[in-house]
């Protein structure tokens, strides 16, 4: 995993650039827009104003929020080396999965209890099916 981003070390324009890259992920894998604003911590009237693409607007995020960004890109990158098709690339995150940690259920689930040691576990999971080692 990459380390963690800084707040100081992103611009506005950076911040709306990698919340919009990753609510269409999210979007991609299904998530509801309360699913999206728990895994991300942040608020409707943000996440409503980051989907309305307008050119103008700018956001300032936390670190707590640039490394969930993160773990969420990181996530979205570990699938993709994972699978070849992007029905699996974009539909894992929403079927449900019999590993331990997941117990059934699907993992933007168990992401969208909206704790960071639930998302950061999650990554874990899945960058573990690439081979990583912890």
């Amino acid at each position: 995993m990459t380390p963690a981003l800084s707040a100081q070390a992103l611009t506005k324009d950076e911040c709306v650039t990698g919340l919009r890259t990753v609510l269409g992920i999210l979007e991609k894998w299904q998530a509801t827009s309360d699913q999206a604003c728990r895994i991300l911590r942040i608020s409707r009237s943000t996440y409503t104003r980051a989907k309305q693409r307008e050119t103008n607007w700018s956001v300032s995020l936390d670190s707590d929020q640039l490394q969930r960004i993160s773990l969420v890109l990181n996530i979205h990158g570990a699938l993709r080396l994972i699978f070849d098709n992007p029905e699996n690339v974009y539909g894992f995150a929403a079927m449900p999965n019999e590993n331990e940690f997941f117990n059934g259920h699907a993992p933007l689930e168990i992401m969208a209890r909206g704790d960071m040691i639930s998302l950061y576990e999650t990554f874990r999971r899945i960058d573990a099916l690439r081979g990583a080692q912890w």
